[in-house]
């Protein structure tokens, strides 16, 4: 029979760190943590197998579970000394999911399950505390209606701030039992409503639906959502925990709290986090109460009252302190870590790596190699290269005027601006219509996952640094200021709500903007500057450097890109396309001459006009990259797409080209195209009118031939033939570049070794890879065209529907994102394989979007590429990316 539970606590476990497939993160570390001698209560994780069954079986649980749940649950109630639903001492369990991968926030977990009617009396009697064995079971009842009855929780709220009000209190810790009694009574009469149904009362039937309800939050929507974000795999599913209650919320020598052993938004050497007397997990994250500093520092930098766990419970603190030295020693990262303190005893509920910020992650990396307890490829592999985007990009200008109207805490980096929304659902919407939103909510929940993904940063008036708004905003790289408690937030006011701080009233689409970084919230929008970049970026990205094999390479076509790329790190131009520089205003109206003319002699007047254009636009480009390889595309889109549409530019090009206006619009109309994708352009261009690549390879030569005699440096053009299908494509071309390049080479007295090859976007180039190699010196994979030519998509129109695909699970990830490895990755594959058998000296890269995404260069290493090309933003995520995937492929 196969096992579906494990069991940890009392210094032993079933599983350990390395069975997180089976056991989930949280799991395998309660049982690695058990193991380590730690103290965490007793429990057992069942297995994310199970989810998997309950998933494709209907909600069904496999054979054999129960029996092991029952004899993993009896092991508990020996290690506590108390039993499940009985009345005098009962043992209390919470239910809690844990994936392999952590997902803050976005499963089901219901805490104090066992409590009825008649075990919270033994509960009372038993602790001595009436008050805190009603607060126990409201808590239950709340968790348990929301997630397993699907009784919205704000009904709860509801009927807490009524009593409250009813009986001028404002703490939830100033109820008494009595009060707590009633607001239960009021619970249960609002389930029975909302329900038909009384509030279960069998403790075994409560805990076999929390635990289908947690396996079932797998597949709901912020769960979904958040995994298509993170590209986690459905397939993985969850763990369930089922763990005895510790109760921080028993009197004022219990606490609860969440820690992390450096911190998580600037990788400082501090101890880091909150924690509340007398209060339960969810209070911390919750908000409605303002959370405790850990350490007096952390209290004195952000000038609170209030005392820190350091001066209130100084032995449990120097436990933690301990504890924390531990489990950063054992798994050599920075940790997240959950912690309960009952009658001043510390139990450990939780410890993962913890979500952080790309500069903290960069700094906890470079830190531990200098401490000794990882080493340079440790560190390259700890950095999420995606993460870097989030240094990239520019910040507040210090000097800039700023009217700050409100403080919160700065809960994650970074600074934004754009236009209010106080939903989740607005700030998707404005944001998918080209929108800059700023999402502002009282606090967040996981609901809220799609909208915290759409807004450039997030604004809450309650909440601490380890709230959801917090712990989520880091870990997606958003800015986020929470509590900023002088904000006033009402929904319901005006049309779409209203945010009022002191004499001013903002609604939804006014400019603000926020610094997560200094908690500052200020009205309009504020100038930024670009990032300077800290010494750990450019520690780890030296490392990096070492360790890849792959050249990271630009596409880029401005002067300001190039130099943007070559500070960032770029080895050359993988992409230049020449098309946007014929779009430059001051050069249009010659190319559309070129277009109109029905002749090759006018073609040739008008592209005379281009030709030093084009030529110093490659001059500054060559320049730039400083004797660093320069893959320049030649004309690829369809003409019809320089032709103008607006009455007042075709009057301009009809006087500029000595046309009528009419005749114009008919050489535009016999130009239209019905799929122009798939039409006359790229190489099928040239062999029509053969004088524009003639004109391009002209400007490349003469620009290469200059700069090399002004620098004195080796130039090195690659001229790229775009769109090749057919070997004879390729042949007459490059014939072509080569007479050029003897023209004007020729006795120049200065070397320019130049290289032609192609670009394989189309599905039949692959194929006949073989044959096109024997006369091209490179390929340069153009996936952007090739996925569209191998699924039959436009990737103009395929975001209308692969959604739908991606949650129905026919496709992973948007292939347009993630290079397609199973079909366009094999048929890249093929081309290099062919490729290398007709040219041995060819040389390959890819130059599509693709290029800087993590996942796909991870192919790209598979499929023994020389380079990857990507946007100037990218590369130092293609450089750390590559890395990592050499170093992959090495063990």
């Amino acid at each position: 029979m196969s096992k579906w539970v494990y069991s940890f606590g009392g210094g032993a476990a079933d599983g350990n760190a390395g069975m997180r497939d089976l056991l989930g993160g949280k799991g395998a570390n309660l049982a690695e943590m058990s193991a380590l001698g730690l103290l965490v209560p007793p429990g057992f994780t069942i297995t994310t197998e199970v989810c998997s069954h309950f998933t494709a079986h209907d909600g069904a649980f496999p054979e054999g579970l129960d029996s092991q749940l029952s004899a993993a649950l009896t092991t508990v109630e020996e290690a506590r000394g108390a039993h499940f639903g009985e009345r005098d001492n009962p043992l209390l369990v919470s239910v809690r999911s844990g994936a392999r991968a952590s997902m803050p926030g976005m499963m089901d977990t219901v805490l104090n399950l066992g409590l009825n009617d008649e075990t919270v009396e033994g509960l009372a009697r038993h602790s001595g505390d009436r008050r805190f064995a009603f607060d126990s079971y409201r808590r239950f009842i709340q968790m348990f209606a929301d997630v397993v009855l699907g009784v919205d929780y704000h009904n709860f709220e509801e009927i807490l701030e009524l009593h409250k009000e009813d009986r001028s209190l404002s703490q939830d810790t100033d109820l008494t039992s009595e009060d707590w009694e009633t607001v239960i009574d009021g619970y249960k009469a609002r389930i029975e409503e909302e329900t038909d149904a009384p509030f279960p009362q069998d403790p075994k039937a409560q805990v076999w639906s929390a635990i289908g309800a947690v396996f079932g939050s797998w597949m709901n929507p912020r769960a979904v959502t958040y995994r298509r974000i993170h590209n986690i795999p459905q397939d993985w599913g969850t763990a369930v925990n089922v763990q005895a209650m510790v109760f921080g919320n028993m009197g004022e020598d219990c606490a609860t709290g969440v820690a992390f052993t450096r911190n998580p938004s600037t990788g400082d050497n501090l101890f880091y986090g909150e924690y509340l007397v007398n209060a339960q997990g969810e209070d911390v994250v919750a908000g409605i109460r303002t959370p405790q500093h850990l350490t007096v520092e952390a209290k004195q930098a952000n000038q609170s009252d209030l005392p820190a766990m350091e001066e209130a419970m100084p032995e449990v603190f120097q436990q933690l302190l301990a504890v924390r030295d531990k489990l950063e020693r054992h798994y050599r990262d920075m940790q997240d870590i959950e912690f309960t303190v009952q009658s001043g005893t510390l139990y450990m509920l939780q410890t993962r790596a913890g979500k952080r910020t790309a500069a903290a992650a960069l700094k906890i990396a470079a830190d531990l190699v200098d401490e000794g307890v990882i080493d340079e490829r440790q560190a390259i592999q700890r950095i999420d290269p995606a993460a870097l985007d989030q240094l990239l990009h520019p910040t507040l200008d210090p000097e800039a005027e700023r009217n700050t109207i409100a403080r919160g805490l700065p809960a994650s980096p970074g600074a934004a601006s754009g236009k209010l929304v106080f939903s989740a659902d607005k700030a998707e919407t404005q944001a998918g219509a080209g929108g800059k939103v700023i999402l502002c909510r009282i606090e967040t929940s996981p609901e809220d996952i799609h909208g915290m993904h759409a807004a450039l940063g997030i604004l809450t008036t309650r909440g601490g640094m380890t709230s959801h708004a917090a712990v989520v905003a880091r870990g997606m790289g958003r800015p986020c200021v929470v509590g900023a408690a002088d904000l006033r937030i009402d929904y319901k006011s005006g049309k779409s709500g209203v945010l009022r701080v002191r004499d001013v009233e903002l609604t939804e689409g006014d400019l603000v903007t926020i610094d997560g970084s200094t908690g500052e919230v200020m009205l309009g929008e504020v100038k930024t500057i670009q990032p300077e970049l800290s010494d750990e970026f450019a520690r780890i990205m030296a490392w990096a450097d070492q360790h890849r094999t792959m050249k990271v390479r630009t596409n880029a076509d401005t002067p300001v890109d190039c130099q943007t790329a070559r500070d960032f790190g770029a080895e050359g131009i993988g992409l230049c396309r020449t098309e946007h520089m014929f779009f430059d205003a001051g050069r249009i109206v010659a190319v559309r001459e070129m277009i109109l003319a029905d002749s090759t002699e006018g073609r040739r007047k008008a592209l005379d006009k281009i030709l030093p254009m084009q030529r110093q636009d490659f001059m500054e480009i060559f320049r730039i990259m400083s004797g660093m390889p320069v893959t320049i595309r030649l004309l690829d889109p369809p003409l019809h797409e320089f032709l103008p549409h607006e009455e007042a530019a075709v009057v301009e090009v009809a006087e500029a080209a000595g046309l009528a206006v009419d005749q114009v619009r008919a050489r535009a109309l016999k130009l239209a195209e019905v799929n122009p994708m798939l039409g006359h352009r790229g190489c099928r261009l040239a062999i029509t009118y053969p004088e524009i690549y003639e004109m391009q390879a002209r400007a490349i030569f003469e620009a290469a031939l200059a700069v090399a005699k002004e620098s004195g440096e080796t130039v090195h053009p690659e001229i790229m033939i775009p769109l090749v299908a057919m070997r004879d494509e390729l042949k007459i071309l490059r014939e072509l570049v080569d007479d050029v390049a003897r023209e004007v080479l020729s006795g120049a007295g200065v070397e320019v070794p130049y290289e032609v090859g192609t670009m394989i976007e189309l599905p039949r180039a692959c194929l006949r890879a073989r044959e096109i190699a024997e006369l091209a010196d490179f390929f340069s994979f153009g996936t952007n065209d090739l996925t569209q030519t191998t699924y039959g998509l436009s990737r103009d129109d395929a975001a209308n529907f692969l959604g739908a695909y991606e949650s129905r699970g026919i496709i992973e990830q948007d292939p347009f994102i993630t290079l397609d490895a199973k079909g366009v990755g094999e048929l890249v594959e093929i081309a290099v394989e062919r490729g290398r058998a007709g040219n041995k000296h060819l040389h390959m890269g890819i130059c599509g979007e693709h290029g800087g995404d993590p996942a796909s260069i991870v192919e790209c290493q598979r499929l023994g590429l020389d380079y990857v090309s990507c946007s100037p933003f990218r590369v130092p995520i293609a450089r750390l990316a590559a890395a990592q995937a050499a170093l992959a492929a090495a063990d």
